[in-house]
């Protein structure tokens, strides 16, 4: 890792921590802001949350929409885009018979949410089967179009998907759905701060994303957004004391928590910007392929799709003699791992899937070190 970690950051720099993906890494003066408002907290807990939280919320969420191309009105704070997804689909009408599509690469909480609810409500959840290996958007448009259906009241997917990394083509998908007369829920929560977001143009319903991995907000930090027609009824997965007071006063209040990771948003955001904002995340792109080349090249490994469906985020295939599945992805990550390399791996199908990321404290020789430890492993 490059200077900035040490500097910037508390990340262990004997490692070259290629994982900003999974939860992220919070900076040292967002994390000098939460102590501050804990700090407030703890001195006087009543007046902190009575009078200073409400207010805090909605600034937090003004200062998010100038970012992500929202109202601040139509925001609301959760601690991440599974509690997002949970709290649209738990509130959804949904009627006996009715579909819910998801696409083949969506995370397991949010498809594990949707087949339980589905079991419970009376509506079958199905699957648009999003390959791996993709030439361009349209595959992935296509497969949704294959997979719409009569009775579809809700289509739900990704902006970036977790194992895969491929951005999806969110507003082809949209029309299509809207076309079909269904709504439309995003989740976004690897997009926040790795691409350029402008989320009421997207032409979506819903829209959850999380703030603590590439915007640099502390841990349990992301939002909901939702499309002023359909708050209505929108709830958290939690009944507190707001209930049946409207969907901002609802999700303000789910009981006692720190609501420091929401209301140090604004410290992750003006970070961001400092480091450069959209050429930040411009400079991070080119750094994942171009890491990801450097390992291709040494190793022979194939990236599986080109260089316009990833953002920070890039896989490689690895060979099918290390195995499938979720064991033998927890072996290939811990091999990794006693080489001071922390890179995820995901079994996808019946191959692995290694996804590398790229942050500001990454650099060149982080890959480089990666294509060794591989070569080790191979």
């Amino acid at each position: 890792m490059n200077s900035l970690a040490k500097r910037l950051w508390t990340l262990d720099t004997s490692w070259h921590y290629l994982n900003h993906g999974s939860f992220g890494a919070c900076p040292r003066e967002v994390l000098k802001a939460q102590d501050s408002c804990r700090a407030r907290m703890e001195r006087q807990a009543i007046q902190f949350m009575d009078e200073e939280l409400p207010g805090g919320l909605r600034k937090a969420a003004d200062a998010l929409g100038k970012t992500i191309g929202a109202a601040g009105r139509d925001l609301v704070f959760v601690d991440n885009a599974t509690a997002g997804a949970n709290a649209v689909l738990a509130s959804f009408p949904w009627k006996r018979g009715d579909r819910c599509l998801l696409g083949s690469h969506a995370y397991p909480a949010v498809r594990f949410a949707a087949e339980r609810l589905a079991a419970r409500r009376g509506f079958k959840v199905v699957y648009a089967r999003v390959p791996s290996r993709v030439r361009g958007p349209r595959d992935i448009v296509d497969v949704y179009a294959q997979a719409l259906a009569p009775r579809t009241r809700l289509v739900v997917t990704d902006h970036i998907a977790a194992p895969s990394a491929l951005v999806f083509p969110v507003k082809d998908i949209a029309r299509l759905a809207k076309a079909a007369g269904a709504r439309v829920l995003v989740d976004g929560a690897h997009a926040p701060g790795q691409i350029s977001l402008d989320v009421a143009a997207l032409g979506v319903d819903y829209y959850t994303g999380n703030l603590h991995k590439w915007l640099f907000a502390p841990k349990g930090s992301a939002f909901l957004w939702a499309r002023r027609a359909v708050q209505d009824g929108l709830v958290p997965v939690i009944t507190s004391n707001n209930a049946g007071q409207g969907y901002l006063k609802e999700f303000e209040w789910t009981g006692t928590k720190d609501p420091s990771p929401f209301l140090c948003a604004p410290a992750g955001l003006a970070f961001h910007r400092k480091l450069g904002g959209r050429a930040l995340m411009e400079r991070n792109r080119a750094l994942a392929w171009a890491g990801a080349v450097i390992v291709a090249g040494r190793t022979g490994l194939a990236i599986p799709a080109p260089r316009e469906m990833y953002a920070s985020l890039v896989p490689l295939v690895l060979p099918k003699r290390l195995g499938s599945g979720p064991k033998a992805a927890a072996k290939v990550h811990k091999a990794l791992q006693a080489r001071r390399v922390e890179v995820p791996v995901f079994p996808i199908g019946s191959e692995l899937f290694l996804r590398l990321s790229a942050q500001a404290y990454n650099e060149l020789a982080d890959y480089a070190a990666l294509a060794r430890a591989l070569k080790n492993i191979l």
